[in-house]
């Protein structure tokens, strides 16, 4: 919409309307315009998540997660908590270890040292493979969806902002979607 002169982004992080009547065919681009409001121009921060929570965001993503492209809210949540509960497991394992070698008396450490150390590794270790298998896939793509936009060209400017994020974007453009001047 910015690009295409239909709303103004300023790098003071304001978005304003430009021509509300050539974004009354997309449905996400009316949400766009919903969320600015009846004057038409809002604070960015103000504006993404009342865009984020309209319907139209919400079906498109669906559409993406039927085709293999996205990846579920709920499965996102499953592997946060699944994360977190392996972090915790880590953490936990290091607290009962080093509260039980200070518990026993200085001879004695080394058998309860060793029996925690198993516990300490392996959740060690399933957090470090979690963290693996986990950062190549980005919050939203799967890896078909991934895959699909490797396929597509570089050079356009949406394919590159959804791969390599807003640090392609020009610096006012930046400035604007952060909300900061």
């Amino acid at each position: 919409m910015h690009r295409e002169r239909r709303l103004l982004l300023a790098r003071t992080g304001w978005a304003t309307v430009v021509d509300a009547d050539a974004c009354a065919a997309d449905p996400l681009e009316r949400a766009v315009i919903g969320a600015l409001g009846p004057q038409g121009q809002a604070p960015v921060p103000a504006v993404r998540p009342l865009v984020a929570a309209a319907e139209s965001v919400h079906l498109l993503a669906e559409r993406l997660v039927a085709r293999g492209l996205a990846v579920s809210a709920a499965g996102r949540r499953e592997v946060a908590a699944g994360l977190r509960a392996v972090r915790a497991g880590l953490l936990l394992s290091l607290a009962l270890g080093t509260v039980s070698a200070l518990l026993v008396p200085a001879a004695e450490r080394a058998p309860v040292l060793a029996g925690f150390a198993l516990p300490l590794l392996a959740s060690g270790l399933c957090l470090l493979i979690g963290r693996i298998e986990v950062y190549p896939h980005t919050r939203w793509a799967s890896p078909a969806g991934q895959r699909l936009l490797a396929s597509l060209s570089a050079t356009d400017p949406l394919t590159a902002l959804a791969t390599r994020g807003p640090a392609v974007l020009e610096p006012e453009l930046r400035a604007a979607l952060r909300g900061r001047g």
